[in-house]
Order: structure tokens, then sequence, then C-alpha cells
């Protein structure tokens, strides 16, 4: 049987939940009003410029005018007002946080979560990438109430995968991983991942089916079958905890095919043998959780037809092992 969460662990979980999701559009305006804008004197005659850095460097946007005036209030009452909304939120949301921390909810990697944060902000995640490895299993728990009996925080590597369907003008994600920590390399004995100063691992992995639109991003992952199961069903988005109290977003695959997915890793010939007990206890946790706790996931004909041949012995397996749970 799972471990319930308690309704002072639900209504935790659920107000960083309304926090973060209110912070994250303000959070996402920020940059946009970064830049001030300044009345200059040139020639005797004034004009309105946007001011990029502390040196004073700018864009004109033309002399004084009341259109020019216009922009300058506009920009002014709505850089104020989004600072003032920021301010408001940000206490409730580190509040909840520490609550969220104190009460030993699913929480993942400090390091992951930044990132996840990173790529969250930029519109990546759920877009163009999902979180998958032991990170997800936090969201997973989240999504069935209950707590799982190994922390899902175990881990410094972090696994994504590739799922945008159109190539980005430009490499996103790793424009994403750079701007957040500029001592990312590529490894080149494993180009789909890469490495901070820190030794903190990124692997980027991609299905056949949409290998082509990650081909922008210096991490090359290579095509991988069994990734395009994780394409199907609906994904999971939850908002959890880095382990220090600081929020984050995950979006994961649909539970029933990462845990199909994950009990197939477990039996694949040339998985790494160390990874193959984890792979096997995790796909065994998400497969219970989903019988048990999330009948909005049904495992029910129209799903079971929908299997490929590969996955249907899976199927049998995990089924065989709930029953004897």
């Amino acid at each position: 049987m799972l471990a319930r969460l308690s309704d002072e662990q639900l209504r935790t979980s659920i107000n960083l939940a309304d926090a973060y999701e209110a912070w994250l559009p303000l959070a996402r305006s920020e940059p946009g009003y970064r830049d001030r804008l300044q009345w200059k004197t040139v020639a005797g005659r004034q004009y309105l410029y946007r001011i990029r850095d502390r040196h004073g460097n700018g864009t004109s946007l033309g002399p004084r005018s009341p259109d020019t005036e216009r922009i300058y209030d506009e920009y002014q009452a709505a850089r104020s007002d989004l600072r003032d909304r920021v301010a408001r939120l940000s206490p409730t949301l580190e509040q909840t946080a520490a609550v969220y921390r104190a009460l030993r909810l699913p929480m993942i990697d400090s390091y992951a979560a930044r990132l996840l944060r990173e790529f969250d902000l930029r519109g990546l995640l759920g877009e163009v990438v999902l979180a998958v490895g032991t990170t997800a299993m936090a969201a997973y728990a989240l999504e069935a109430a209950s707590l799982f009996d190994a922390p899902a925080h175990a881990t410094r590597d972090f696994d994504l995968t590739w799922i945008a369907r159109e190539r980005p003008n430009g490499p996103v994600l790793w424009e994403a991983m750079k701007a957040l920590d500029d001592t990312f390399v590529i490894n080149t004995e494993r180009s789909f991942q890469a490495r901070n100063r820190d030794a903190r691992e990124v692997e980027l992995l991609v299905g056949t089916e949409r290998a082509a639109a990650a081909s922008a991003e210096p991490m090359r992952p290579v095509p991988l079958p069994e990734q395009d199961w994780l394409y199907r069903g609906r994904p999971v988005r939850r908002i959890v905890c880095g382990l220090d109290a600081t929020p984050a977003a995950l979006v994961v695959p649909d539970p029933r095919w990462f845990a199909l997915h994950k009990r197939w890793l477990a039996d694949k010939p040339a998985r790494d043998p160390l990874k193959k007990p984890k792979d096997r206890h995790q796909a065994e946790a998400v497969w219970r959780a989903v019988r048990e706790a999330m009948p909005h996931y049904p495992v029910d004909a129209e799903f079971i037809a929908a299997l490929p041949d590969a996955l249907k012995p899976v199927l049998q397996q995990l089924e065989a092992k709930d029953s004897k749970a």
C-alpha cells in the first residue's frame, strides 16, 4: 500500500503550486523591464532613451513628444506594478516552500531545481524537454498524493528527454544551461552529456521520431526507439522543492508509459547492470501508484490495445508484481 499524504501535506503542496504558478508569469515578464527609460538632452532637445547598462549605454526612442511621453509613463507604471506584485508574492512562495520542506514532501536535488526553474522561465519545460529518470519520481509521488519509499533526490545526474516536434531557432536548451552556469561543457566522450565544473551532469535523450528537432543543440543525443514511448499519453506537471527549499516545476512523461519504459530498461541487455535494480524499483513504484491512486490514468482496454508488442510482456510483469504487493 502507498503511504498517502496527510491533509496538511496536501494543503501545502497545493499552496506551493498556487504561489509558484502565480509567480511564474511575473518572473517571465521581468526581463522585459530590466532596462530603464530616461530623458536625455542632446543639442538642446530632449530624447527618450532606453538605458541598457549602468554605464548609460542605450538606444534612442525618439524626441520628446506626446507619443514618447506616453511610452515613458506606461513603461514606468508597468515596471513599478510588476515589481510590486513580485515583491508581494515572493515572501509567500518562500514561506510555503520552507513549510513544504519541513513537512518532508517529495523533493529533488537543489541543482536540478535551479535548472528546471530556468527552463520553465524560458518556456522550455513541457514544450521542448521533459524531466526523466530519478528526478521525475517526485512528480509522480505528488500526482498520486503519496510518498515513495526511496527519495527522489539521491542522484547528482539529471536526465532530460527532448519532445519538441519542430527544430527551434538555435540551441535553446544549451543557452538556458549556459545562462545559469557558464561552466557547462560537452563531454567529448559522451556527446549527449554536459558537465559543469562541479561534475554535475546533464544528459539529453531523444526518440527517433523527434531526433531531427534536437539537431541545433550542442549535446548530441543518440536517437533511441524506446524514448518514443515517452511521447505518448499525458505528461504530468507538478511543483516541487529542491533540498534547499527553492521551488521548481517538474514536467514528466505520462506515468503509465514511464513505468513501462523503466521496467523494459531493467531487462535491456545493454543497460548498465548497476542501474537495472533502480529501474525495476522505480517502475514498480510508479505502476503501483497508477493502479492505486491515479484513476485519471487508466490502464483500460484502449490503453492496452495501444501498446507496442515490445511492451506487452512488460505490462504482464508489472501487473503480476502489483498483484503480489
